[in-house]
Parts: structure tokens; C-alpha cells; sequence
């Protein structure tokens, strides 16, 4: 989608996270009554609009997997953290429309 920007296929991030894979932390971008309906096992909700606030939450020394609804959010989402000095950032390629088009797990949000 965006050049600068790494991609993770859904059935790929499901298999990390279906293997226990401690490496990743997702972060659903979208707003909440969007996450409220569901997301990825694990998300922690991060609305777009308060990641400059929150990103201090994040851990850097972990692949941040940013989600939205088709990608293009959490690819903008991938681009500020980068900007902001985040190197291991990936966008969840389709985002929740690929998750769910493959009939993938879908987990209520973590507390915010």
C-alpha cells in the first residue's frame, strides 16, 4: 500500500499469534465504537487521533503490528511511529476486512 511501509498478510500474523509469539504488540488504530465490534487477539485499542499521546505506551523493542479497518490507517499510524523513531513497525495489510474475510479469531478490546 504505502512504500515505506512493511506489510503482514492475516493468516500470517495469525499463525504468530496462534504459535504464542511474544514479539508482536497489535495496536488497533480505528475509533472505538469501530473496535468495540471486534479485533485482533491481544489489540490493544490506540484510536489514530491519541497515538502521539499514547505512543510512549508502546514497547519499541517489540514488532508494533498497527490495524485498522483496511489498512490505510494504521499504514499513516506506521509512518508517524517511523517518523517518530519506531523501527519495527508493521501495517496489517487489509486490516480487519482481510482478518475477518478469513475467518480469523476475533477478541473483545483490552481495556484502555
Amino acid at each position: 500500500m504505502f512504500s515505506s511501509v512493511r506489510e503482514i498478510e492475516a493468516p500470517e500474523l495469525a499463525q504468530h499469534l496462534e504459535q504464542g509469539s511474544e514479539t508482536y504488540q497489535m495496536v488497533d488504530v480505528r475509533e472505538m465504537r469501530e473496535i468495540m465490534a471486534g479485533t485482533v487477539p491481544n489489540a490493544r485499542p490506540m484510536p489514530l487521533a491519541t497515538l502521539p499521546l499514547k505512543m510512549s505506551e508502546l514497547d519499541k523493542n517489540k514488532t508494533l503490528v498497527m490495524v485498522c479497518r483496511s489498512g490505510a490507517r494504521s499504514a499513516q499510524a506506521c509512518m508517524f511511529l517511523q517518523q517518530q523513531g519506531f523501527e519495527n513497525v508493521v501495517n496489517l495489510r487489509g486490516g480487519m476486512m482481510a482478518w475477518a474475510q478469513g475467518c480469523l479469531p476475533m477478541a473483545m478490546p483490552e481495556a484502555i
